[in-house]
């Protein structure tokens, strides 16, 4: 007899490109409580050679008419989320929709809205929060270690000078180009740590030859306190800096983006392996505290585990217990008001 404790939720890619096959698949199969049931793969059928008892359906709307499905992941297009979504909580389904959400705040509302009609529920895909490097950052802000924070830089830099051939990404389309691309990223970390800010201002740049998006943007976010965040993400940094600084009345930490789950995942390293989720130890994170004396006191900080699987987990726990969600509608639309706003 099924009950709460044991209930099996079937769940349907969109799409099993990387995203599918790399960020969602390898989880969903160790997770409790879910099934993979389906993904759509409209050319090459790859899927089987993964999990051989899949369903390949020819359409996205073959896999919403499948009434065994109650969990659909929207892992299409950025400019594609919101009409996919849209269509999937039509169908009586619950979501899980990767970033960025939607392309603006009026169409995530209306999605909630009509969730709530429907008796669904939506899931943000904001898996950076399970990073090892944020991890670390967040542990440190949490302990209150740096005293009063003063001044916090958050980012992400890449070297790619070509133009990507995913159309989705290059044309200048809704939710397109590197703000719509690592934006979501950099702006859920830190309003899951600060919360909205008082106000913010962004900047946005188009540096490599033939480009039509942005391919580097800046935002500074104002909070109480004097507390001044700026964001960075650059796709012509040859030599990354430190993804993380912070600054506060005790002290400083500074973290390099570390996090090697990615790097796992491509290369087939499972989650539940015993090396998955642990940072290489020389990008331990550098705290340097002043003592009462006037001195300076340094300590490498080895990083604690990443996983993703937690993100999973509450999607789980969310639709047979019914608990809160970590990532709030109100987390989403903050982001999306600054991502669209000047």
């Amino acid at each position: 007899m099924e009950t709460k404790s044991n209930k099996i939720i079937h769940v349907g890619l969109l799409a099993f490109g990387m995203s599918g096959r790399i960020f969602h698949a390898p989880f969903l199969t160790l997770a409790h409580g879910f099934n993979l049931r389906a993904v759509t793969e409209r050319n090459e059928k790859k899927a089987k050679l993964y999990y051989p008892d899949i369903i390949s359906y020819n359409n996205i709307d073959e896999l919403l008419d499948d009434d065994n499905i109650e969990l659909v992941v929207i892992n299409t297009p950025n400019n594609l989320h919101y009409e996919h979504s849209k269509l999937a909580l039509q169908k009586h389904k619950h979501i899980l929709v990767e970033k960025p959400f939607t392309a603006t705040a009026a169409q995530a509302k209306e999605l909630f809205e009509l969730a709530d009609q429907m008796g669904r529920q939506i899931f943000f895909y904001q898996n950076r929060r399970w990073d090892s490097d944020f991890i670390s950052v967040k542990k440190i802000i949490d302990g209150k270690q740096l005293g009063k924070l003063v001044e916090v830089h958050f980012r992400f830099d890449r070297y790619r000078n070509s133009i990507s051939p995913k159309a989705f990404k290059e044309n200048p389309i809704e939710a397109s180009g590197l703000l719509y691309d690592l934006g979501p990223h950099l702006l859920d970390q830190v309003i899951s740590l600060f919360g909205k800010p008082l106000s913010h201002y962004k900047v946005l740049g188009k540096n490599r030859e033939g480009t039509l998006v942005d391919d580097y943007f800046f935002i500074h976010l104002n909070y109480e306190n004097d507390l001044n965040v700026f964001l960075t993400a650059n796709m012509l940094v040859a030599s990354p800096q430190a993804a993380f600084v912070l600054h506060g009345t005790k002290g400083s930490f500074i973290k390099q983006r570390a996090d090697v789950q990615e790097e796992q995942l491509v290369a087939e390293i499972k989650p539940a392996a015993a090396e998955y989720g642990i940072e290489n130890k020389d990008k331990a994170g550098l705290l340097s505290i002043v003592t009462e004396a006037g001195m300076v006191k340094n300590q490498l900080i080895t990083a604690e585990k990443g996983n993703y699987q937690p993100l999973f987990d509450a999607v789980y726990q969310a639709i047979i217990h019914k608990r809160p969600y970590p990532i709030s509608r109100k987390d989403i639309i903050v982001q999306l008001e600054i991502l669209e706003g000047e």
